[in-house]
């Protein structure tokens, strides 16, 4: 994570998946190091999990909304913050963002290096399914 993601998450900021892995086809592209395109409208699986040192929310947003139903966290600890949830579409071009939402009273410390001397990686996996 750092150096390629902030230290540090402010509320109302996405968090960001800086490094592409293995994609297929078009339908879902990178437009920043925290916001994806979602260029058809279509039902979509999507799966995060995000190191994280403090307590704290993380849900999806969808063209700057916050989809409430996708929030999930945890009071304490410094684990990762994992989310699952089935995203639908209903314009074309949907901006899909992970986003330490607004509404938290503090920034979240993203984990460089949990467990060992190697940098984490944060995931997210985007797939349209239907």
């Amino acid at each position: 994570m750092p150096p390629d993601n902030a230290a540090t998450v402010a509320p109302g900021t996405d968090i960001s998946f800086p490094q592409d892995g293995p994609n297929s086809g078009t339908g879902i592209t990178r437009i920043s190091g925290s916001s994806f395109n979602l260029s058809e409208i279509g039902i979509y699986f999507v799966e995060f999990f995000v190191s994280i040192d403090e307590a704290g929310q993380l849900p999806l947003t969808l063209n700057g909304a916050d989809l409430e139903y996708t929030v999930v966290g945890r009071a304490t600890g410094a684990s990762q913050i994992a989310g699952t949830a089935i995203v639908t579409t209903t314009i074309i071009n949907s901006i899909l963002t992970v986003q330490n939402p607004s509404g938290n009273a503090a920034a979240l410390t993203i984990t460089p290096l949990a467990g060992g001397t190697r940098p984490v990686s944060a995931h997210l996996t985007i797939m349209q399914i239907g």
